[in-house]
C-alpha cells in the first residue's frame, strides 16, 4: 500500500481521514493474505479519496505564491520610496 504524504494527510477532513485509515488497514490485511488483486482496488479508492486534499494543498501553495508576490511588490515599493527620500535629502 502506498501512503499519501503527511502534508496531504494533514489536509484530510476527519471523515476522509477515518476512511483513509480504514482503507489502509484493509489494504495491509489483503497484502498479508497475498490478495494483491484486491489491494489494487483498495489503492485506487485511496487515490480517489485523497484527491480533494491534494487540491486543497495546491490551493494553499497558490495562495502562498500570491502572498509572496504581494510581499515582494510592497518591499520593492518601500525600497523605492526610501531611495527617493534619501535622494531628496542629498539634494537639500
Amino acid at each position: 500500500m502506498r501512503h499519501c504524504s503527511v502534508q496531504v494527510r494533514g489536509l484530510l477532513t476527519r471523515d476522509e481521514l477515518d476512511r483513509y485509515n480504514g482503507l489502509i488497514e484493509v489494504g495491509h490485511f489483503l497484502e498479508t493474505e497475498k490478495r494483491y488483486d484486491h489491494v489494487a482496488v483498495v489503492q485506487k479508492e485511496i487515490d480517489i479519496l485523497i484527491l480533494p486534499a491534494i487540491e486543497r494543498l495546491k490551493e494553499k501553495s497558490r495562495q502562498r505564491d500570491r502572498d509572496t508576490e504581494e510581499y515582494l511588490a510592497r518591499k520593492a515599493q518601500m525600497e523605492a520610496e526610501l531611495q527617493a527620500a534619501l535622494n531628496d535629502d542629498d539634494d537639500e
